[in-house]
Parts: C-alpha cells; sequence; structure tokens
C-alpha cells in the first residue's frame, strides 16, 4: 500500500509537469526563471527512492554471503549556495529507509542463516555540483562530493551481538557521492530528478564477542553500497 499510494504521488506530479513539458522541449522555448540562476542562495525539498547494498571482504576464501535488496525511501531538504556561474555548493541533509537480508553460507539453521539489517539513516551530503550551459529550459550537471550518516537502526550499543540474533554495525559512517542530473526550467519552479552511486569509506562492521563467530571473524571489512534516484522541488 506504501508503494502504490508513493508512486500514485510521484505519477500525479510527472502528469503536471508533462502539461508544460511542450514549452521545455519544443525547437523554440519561452526561457522559464530566466534570473534564477542569479541567485547566491536557494533552498528546496526532494524525494525518491534508493537501493542499499553491502561491499563486503573476506579473510579467507569462503562462500559469498548473499545480499537480498528492497527498495528504500529517501525525504530531504537542499540549500544551494552559488560559488561560481556554473559551480554550486550543496547541503541536501535527509532521511533513508531501507531494508537489506544477508543470507549467511553453511547454516542449516534458518534462523542463524538470515540477518535482516533493518536501517533508518540520517544522511548528510555535502556536494559540489558542475552545471554545463543552459540549453533553453534545460541544464545537466554533474555533482559529487562526501557525506556523513547516522545510522539510528546499528545497535552499535547493545551488548547482545550475533548469538542473540543481533546484527550490529557501527553508527557513524562516511562516504564518497558521484551523480548526475538535469534541471527543467517550468514556469514556476525547477525539476531536477537525479541519480547519485554512494560509496562507504570505512568499514562499518561490529565484530561479535567470539573472535571465531561464524558470523563476522571472516569478514575483512563491510562497507556500504548505494544508489539514489532523487526528485529534487526548486
Amino acid at each position: 500500500m506504501k508503494k502504490i499510494i508513493v508512486f500514485l504521488f510521484f505519477a500525479s506530479i510527472l502528469n503536471g509537469y508533462s502539461q508544460k513539458s511542450k514549452n521545455i522541449f519544443s525547437k523554440d522555448p519561452i526561457i522559464n526563471l530566466e534570473n534564477f540562476q542569479k541567485k547566491r542562495i536557494y533552498y528546496g525539498f526532494y524525494l525518491g527512492f534508493n537501493s542499499y547494498d553491502f561491499k563486503i571482504d573476506y579473510k579467507s576464501e569462503t562462500p559469498d554471503i548473499l545480499v537480498n535488496k528492497t527498495t528504500g525511501f529517501n525525504v530531504g531538504i537542499v540549500s544551494d549556495l552559488k560559488l561560481q556561474e556554473y559551480i554550486n555548493l550543496r547541503f541536501e541533509p535527509g532521511l533513508y529507509y531501507t531494508k537489506r537480508d544477508l543470507n549467511y553460507p553453511n547454516f542449516t539453521n534458518s534462523n542463524d542463516a538470515l540477518r535482516e539489517v533493518n536501517s533508518t539513516y540520517i544522511h548528510f551530503p555535502l556536494l559540489l555540483k558542475f552545471s554545463s550551459l543552459r540549453t533553453g529550459n534545460i541544464r545537466p550537471y554533474a555533482l559529487g562530493g562526501f557525506s556523513a550518516t547516522l545510522n539510528l537502526s546499528s545497535n552499535s550499543k547493545l551488548v547482545d551481538d550475533n548469538l542473540e540474533q543481533r546484527f550490529r554495525v557501527k553508527a557513524w559512517t562516511t562516504n564518497y557521492e558521484l551523480g548526475f542530473g538535469i534541471d527543467l526550467f517550468s514556469e514556476y519552479f525547477i525539476f531536477s530528478p537525479s541519480i547519485r552511486g554512494v560509496f562507504g569509506i570505512n568499514d562499518e562492521l561490529i565484530r561479535d564477542k567470539d573472535p571465531n563467530s561464524p558470523w563476522t571473524s571472516n569478514i575483512e571489512s563491510l562497507k556500504t553500497r548505494a544508489v539514489f534516484i532523487n526528485f529534487t522541488f526548486h
């Protein structure tokens, strides 16, 4: 039901936006929001989807832990500072929901083999946006930067570990991000769909108390990998 509501919400937005797309994509469009790019600071918000994964490196060769991914939901705000005509500094704090299931090999008991990793992230990205020349009402851009993430569901303060079916990761992680998008200038606002890859820098795993734990002992590092698809409105 939640996914249906989100789909209908985006469908209604895109349907309304398509009514104005004739002017945006026409051969000789009327230039919308012509002075918008002259603003020093502007704000907006975004909604979107995410797909989180883990990159797992092992100490010794072993059957891989399988990561089953789901589609999560993003919501956040945007503040944009113009540094130069084609370069902007963006801060995009947001709330991200996601879920991953880790399926461990070589377990006969399904309760031991499965670890559900439900995550609620507060994401703090600081990005540089590099825009191209504006053509009519279209302006592509690339962006990149670094981010810090607070995992509110990390279980990092718990004493219990995988022996008690508690999978633990660190509360704070750092990442670098790369992506691209396009600004579409309508009569009243700017609509910016974008896609971004997120790459964790530090090892997130908290090891079990038992140094020979079958869940954590052979893991050299566990790092976040994610793809964000955001729809931003200014």
